[in-house]
């Protein structure tokens, strides 16, 4: 007979199971908590953490604004009674025959999908500590070096918003390292991110997410009006303009999505001016390069890495990382374009415009390594022995214009050394009779690498393959 409590009220007995009477207890106990006790202890934990920004504020560049550290919840009421989303709450409703109130929590599961829960502690300890030592542990870092002149120079009012090509997931933590020494960035991502616990860390690091290919009216005004309202806020954000990774290593046509929003939300008379900083990325080695090449094939963009590989990947380099051994895959590089100006640009700038001169003027500052160099090189000339190797990579760097060299020339020799090692262990290269050639097979591979330079190369330096354009398709 199972263990039970007898209650006694006035002149009657009540009796009950003892695994339900403790369980009411923990619920009263709970609902008292949260009605007496829990309210202090957040505001406790909440004015310290407002002291902890403030002291953190003083030693950033772009101080956190007060929209960022916003409560989740009063941002995403903010969000949904917004009177461009409660015309479209009611237009909604009226296409699809459906209550106003169906819309409206339509558009709340909207805003809550998208809202962040930016965690200043998250950010700038636990988040920042893990992106040094991973980015260190796989890459050495070359960033350009006017990057910081470039970053300085921007207005202290201005929004920044940093437009990125895309080649790697890699990306998001290269440069969220880099830009944490001055400021917090807020990105946009996709729905790979949303797999639990992955979706609760990028969220309080201040990403939202975006369905790419949602096509109701109601979801594209809530995303539009959290961006347009957290770039009037002035929260720093980054996002690919190219919309994904690319498949093929060249930069892909823009999309207009995110542009089209901040260009749609900007006042011209407003308080803040929107700058645009164009930033290319370029890499030794990137780490998805088979399964980009694979996608390409196949003509989709099916991504066949799973989430506990990644995982397992990342947890192995820390390991290394911390145990100071240096398995690293040679460069990753970051360069700063010339910035453009919303306010400088005018209204008559058109979108089509300004997303054509951000992807110019990424390509102009395109980073180049090593490995692009090489791949040129085996694409071209076949065969090649070391010494012929050298000498061929060296013509190409000469021909690549000086702010875009990621090394020096006479770095060549040890440079291509190293980097064929890399690629050897790889079974991409091979040396036979003194002379190195590509593995048969994977010719795609290395131009992969090749494509990510040839714009910057004179025609006759490029393969016969077509050459790269960022091209409007």
């Amino acid at each position: 007979m199972p263990a039970c409590c007898k209650i006694g009220h006035m002149t009657q007995m009540v009796q009950l199971p003892l695994w339900l009477f403790i369980l009411i207890l923990l619920f009263a106990a709970v609902t008292a908590l949260s009605h007496l006790l829990l309210p202090s202890v957040r505001w406790f934990f909440r004015l310290r953490l407002e002291r902890a920004v403030k002291r953190l504020n003083t030693r950033l560049k772009r101080p956190i604004e007060p929209f960022k550290l916003a409560r989740r919840h009063d941002m995403i009421q903010r969000l949904i009674y917004d009177p461009e989303v409660t015309h479209e709450i009611v237009a909604y409703a009226r296409a699809n025959d459906v209550p106003e109130n169906v819309a409206f929590e339509k558009a709340r599961y909207y805003a809550r999908e998208i809202v962040p829960s930016f965690s200043a502690f998250a950010y700038f300890s636990f988040a920042m500590w893990i992106a040094r030592q991973l980015t260190n542990s796989v890459y050495r870092i070359e960033a350009a070096d006017s990057n910081g002149a470039v970053f300085d120079n921007i207005p202290k009012e201005a929004t920044i918003v940093f437009v990125m090509n895309h080649r790697s997931n890699m990306d998001y933590v290269l440069v969220t390292y880099l830009a944490s020494r001055d400021s917090a960035l807020s990105y946009a991502v996709g729905e790979w991110a949303r797999v639990w616990p992955l979706s609760w860390l990028i969220k309080s690091l201040g990403a939202y997410f975006i369905r790419r290919h949602s096509r109701t009216a109601l979801y594209r005004k809530v995303l539009a009006r959290y961006v347009q309202m957290a770039t009037s806020g002035g929260v720093n954000q980054a996002f690919y303009p190219e919309g994904g990774l690319s498949l093929n290593g060249k930069l892909q046509p823009p999309k207009m999505g995110l542009l089209s929003y901040l260009v749609e939300g900007f006042d011209p008379e407003g308080e803040r001016d929107v700058v645009f900083v164009p930033v290319a990325i370029n890499y030794d080695r990137v780490l998805e390069d088979r399964v980009l090449i694979a996608a390409d094939k196949r003509g989709n963009r099916r991504f066949g890495a799973r989430i506990t590989v990644i995982i397992g990947f990342i947890l192995h380099k820390l390991w290394q990382r911390l145990t100071r051994q240096d398995p690293r895959f040679g460069a990753a590089a970051v360069a700063f374009g010339k910035p453009l100006s919303m306010r400088a640009a005018g209204p008559g700038a058109t979108i089509d415009k300004l997303s054509d001169t951000l992807m110019a003027r990424i390509a102009e500052v395109m980073p180049v390594p090593i490995v692009p160099l090489i791949a040129q090189s085996l694409l071209r000339k076949g065969p090649l022995t070391s010494d012929a190797l050298i000498r061929s990579v060296g013509d190409l760097l000469r021909a690549v214009p000086q702010q875009n060299r990621v090394i020096k020339p006479d770095s060549v020799a040890h440079e291509v050394k190293r980097a064929m090692k890399g690629l050897a262990e790889r079974r991409l290269v091979k040396e036979d009779e003194g002379e190195w050639s590509v593995v048969p097979g994977e010719e795609d591979v290395l131009q992969f690498y090749a494509n990510s330079i040839l714009h910057l190369l004179p025609q006759d330096a490029a393969p016969a393959k077509e050459p790269a354009a960022v091209a409007r398709s």
